[in-house]
């Protein structure tokens, strides 16, 4: 899988672009502050309808604008698709496929599949939860795009349900033990179909996180994954009665706080070195490996399923020692288009430097310079 062509109006710093791009490995340099992280954030939210550097969209659109757009042409297996986005901070995006415009914009996903590294990676094992559900579900979304919808609206349930067990905390009446009822109901049947799809997921990438941090430090202690969730049994049936059960042990705890204490999106990613969690306890470096092999992990999987996604490295070389450079770069390999992003060229490795295509971004905001590199 490659992008072909890309062009933006209004997203981030860039007033206009048209790129046209190719297999292979494309460079994006420049200094700070001319956009080269923009073009590759464009290209990830087509991919997973959101930015791996801001939870809203507001920040996506140019200042003074009302809405940005994006489009990608990308070719999958000698198949031509036309993606569209037009991100809309206060309103609902509209998203377009080939010339079909679509009901809901989650209906491009799975048309550009992508892996992006970036020094944001590290918190994955060093940050909060909610960074490594977001991957857990954007993996999930990418290979199955319905998982969106019922994450939206178990989202949608969730915040219902919290409106009103804040209200119930303010001014609890009994009528609404039945409203909560109707709430649980929904809740749990959502909740059982993430936590079958989450753990599942996770199944299938332990062994090639595994595999993939032994290549990087195979002299470090081995590593695991696991799924972190309160309630949970063999089926997604089970799994419903579960939490159901557990909603109605909780609820006076609930109405107290004001807000639903259990349920998926409580969950997390368990990640390990040996015995001891790999947070709070892997060394700066181990960290890193974990982190790079999390998404080799994700990038070979998607690759076993006959779509090799497009691989993105923004900035990222600048981070890591030569072992983990060099364990990047061999995946560079089987990618069918490769984007990297760094101000300073000396930072790529020298089997890198003879690239596909460089593009320059020089003063001026959108003024770009292509070259191939013969």
């Amino acid at each position: 899988m490659f992008v072909r062509h890309l062009t933006l109006k209004d997203f981030r710093s860039w007033p206009e672009l048209d790129l046209e791009l190719g297999p292979g490995v494309t460079v994006f340099t420049g200094a700070n502050g001319f956009g080269k992280t923009n073009i590759v954030e464009s290209i990830y939210y087509l991919a997973n309808l959101s930015s791996h550097r801001v939870k809203h969209d507001a920040p996506l659109v140019r200042a003074g604008a009302d809405v940005a757009q994006l489009a990608a042409t990308v070719v999958s297996g000698g198949r031509e698709l036309v993606v569209r986005m037009t991100v809309k901070p206060h309103a609902a995006n509209l998203a377009q496929l080939n010339r079909t415009r679509l009901r809901h914009p989650r209906e491009l996903l799975g048309g550009v599949r992508c892996v992006l590294f970036s020094p944001e990676d590290l918190h994955l094992v060093t940050g909060e939860p909610e960074g490594r559900r977001r991957l857990i579900d954007s993996v999930i979304s990418q290979e199955t795009p319905r998982f969106s919808a019922t994450k939206a609206e178990y989202e949608r349930v969730l915040k219902q349900r919290n409106a009103l067990l804040k209200q119930a905390k303010a001014n609890f009446y009994p009528s609404m033990h039945g409203m909560l009822d109707v709430w649980d109901s929904q809740l749990a049947s959502l909740g059982a179909e993430l936590v079958t799809a989450r753990s599942a997921l996770i199944t299938r990438l332990h062994p090639l996180v595994e595999a993939a941090y032994l290549e990087i430090a195979p002299h470090s202690r081995p590593p695991a994954i696991s799924y972190l969730t309160r309630d949970q049994a063999e089926t997604t049936a089970d799994t419903e009665a579960l939490l159901l059960t557990s909603l109605a042990e909780i609820r006076p705890r609930e109405i107290d706080a004001g807000r639903t204490l259990i349920g998926p999106h409580k969950d997390d990613l368990g990640l390990y070195l040996g015995e001891a969690p790999a947070k709070g306890f892997a060394s700066h470096g181990e960290t890193w490996s974990f982190a790079i092999a999390l998404k080799i992990a994700v990038f070979r999987l998607f690759s076993t399923g006959g779509h090799i996604p497009i691989l993105i490295l923004d900035d990222v070389f600048a981070e890591l020692d030569n072992p983990r450079r060099q364990a990047l770069t061999s995946m560079i390999r089987s990618a069918e288009q490769v984007l990297i992003t760094t101000a300073v060229p000396t930072d790529i490795p020298t089997d890198l430097t003879h690239t596909d295509h460089t593009v320059l971004l020089k003063d001026g905001d959108s003024f770009l310079d292509v070259s191939d590199d013969e």
